[in-house]
């Protein structure tokens, strides 16, 4: 049994109410550890240690500050492997996915902040014969984020490098369901160099510790990665409170297959897209939309693929897929499959839990699951779902898509597949959504915005983006 502590002023320690929560392993779906049930009273102390380590951790300079982060950078690297396996114990995924893209977009994480606000630019303005304007950009302060379960050191670290090399000390959430590797990192922090306070990380539950960060006075600014129901709580409560607020939230991202794409290409990354991870990230393609004339070629051809995709052991390289996050995300996403067949769906793969042998009997997994049948307004097409699930549906024409497309209340990543290449700019230019990949999935260079539109999301994340939503704007004018 392990047992995770906060990171409060440089020390580990439990929560003050002395309470604990169970951490489960999804892929045998037993208890490993336990985190601190903290509370407000442990956000109160993380804010106070926050305020008094702000001053000398912006005084370090960019300089300075870019040399500890490249330092917990390599600190991160040199243990890749230890974090890989946490990080798929606590989540479920396949280790070599872990192995493969959590961990090292992590390290990246802090690589790319640490150099960026290096050269994170100011902006001057001449006034012909009159004055000279310009920008001086400066840390908030103290700010709070608040990241997810699905791919928690990777979103973690997405939200508090680019704060801390702005020069803002951080009170953190990681989530509750994924604690493990924050946890470690946590116990890195010292050995990187990191002062006392500069960096807290507090454990537990949503409405106790995320609601208390997002309540706090001395907090202005938030930044949240998760649910869109949540997001819509924070800006309840933060917005009276005029809080700087990054909110990015869920999807029910569009996939648009044109007769004349390169269809092997296509298919082989429309498959990736659909089931990385579970089907757990946002910007997994939950709905594709194929051109009527190829509808049925690549029904049965996706569907083939999906048949053969390994739910197995998280530590075997050989699975596709591991576990779902919890047993509460497992029936709730088999009861969405329920959903769309009483919507008059039909399951053309999948839609039923997956019982593995031994150790793993009781572990949390889902086949693969591809439906088709079902009109664009029903709940299993509306709602996000994040999981194994997608929905299959027929387009006619290029207008009929991009209708489809638009046809839900979210806007956070979608993708074309087109030979043409104005057909391609006319309808990333009409799509309602924050990303557009255009014959490709998942690429992603991080000096650029990214977040969504509509119910998806406020503000954008990554490269200046990210700096200045963690700074503010001042303005400096000097006559001549």
């Amino acid at each position: 049994m392990e047992q995770l502590l906060n990171l409060i002023d440089g020390e580990l320690r439990p929560a003050l109410g002395g309470g604990w929560l169970d951490v489960h392993a999804p892929a045998t779906g037993t208890v490993y550890g336990e985190l601190p049930d903290s509370d407000q009273c442990d956000v109160e102390l993380a804010v106070q240690a926050a305020h008094r380590a702000f001053p000398a951790w912006n005084a370090l300079g960019r300089d300075g500050r870019s040399t500890v982060l490249l330092r917990l950078a390599q600190a991160i690297e040199d243990d890749l492997e230890g974090f890989a396996h946490d990080e798929s114990r606590d989540n479920g995924k396949p280790l070599s996915l872990a192995r493969r893209v959590d961990i090292p977009r992590a390290i990246a994480n802090f690589r790319f902040f640490a150099t960026a606000i290096l050269h994170f630019p100011s902006e001057a303005h001449l006034m012909d014969d009159v004055a000279v304007n310009y920008t001086d950009r400066q840390p908030i302060g103290v700010v709070g984020c608040i990241s997810p379960w699905n791919l928690p050191l990777y979103l973690f670290t997405w939200k508090i490098a680019p704060a801390l090399a702005a020069g803002n000390c951080v009170v953190a959430k990681p989530s509750e369901v994924t604690p493990l590797t924050a946890f470690r990192l946590s116990t890195l922090c010292e050995k990187a160099g990191i002062p006392s306070g500069v960096l807290n990380i507090i454990h537990g539950l949503g409405p106790k510790v995320g609601a208390a960060i997002t309540a706090h006075p001395r907090l202005p600014a938030i930044s949240f990665t998760g649910g869109t129901r949540t997001g819509a709580e924070i800006a309840r409560v933060a917005a009276p409170m005029f809080k700087k607020l990054s909110l990015e939230l869920g999807g029910k991202n569009p996939v648009l297959v044109f007769a004349d794409c390169d269809f092997d290409e296509m298919l082989k990354t429309t498959v990736r897209s659909s089931f990385t991870n579970q089907g757990q990230i946002c910007l997994c393609g939950s709905r594709i939309l194929v051109e009527r004339s190829i509808y049925t070629k690549f029904r049965d051809a996706f569907v083939e693929r999906v048949k053969a995709l390994k739910v197995g052991d998280p530590s075997d390289p050989t699975t596709d897929l591991g576990a779902v996050v919890s047993k509460g995300h497992m029936e709730n996403v088999l009861g969405y499959i329920e959903l769309a067949r009483s919507e008059g769906g039909t399951v053309l793969c999948g839609g039923e839990r997956v019982q593995l042998d031994g150790m793993l009997q009781e572990g949390w997994y889902i086949a693969p699951t591809v439906i088709e049948g079902l009109g664009p307004v029903c709940r299993t097409n509306q709602e996000e779902i994040f999981g194994p699930v997608v929905t299959l549906q027929p387009f006619d024409g290029e207008a009929d898509a991009v209708a489809l497309a638009n046809a839900t209340p979210y806007g956070l990543a979608s993708v074309i597949w087109t030979r043409d290449g104005q057909r391609a700019l006319r309808v990333a230019r009409d799509l309602n959504a924050g990303i557009v990949w255009v014959n490709c999935w998942m690429i992603r260079d991080l000096r650029t915005p990214f977040g969504g539109v509509k119910q998806s999301g406020v503000g954008r994340e990554g490269g200046v983006d990210a700096l200045r939503f963690f700074t503010e704007a001042k303005n400096v004018c000097l006559k001549l």
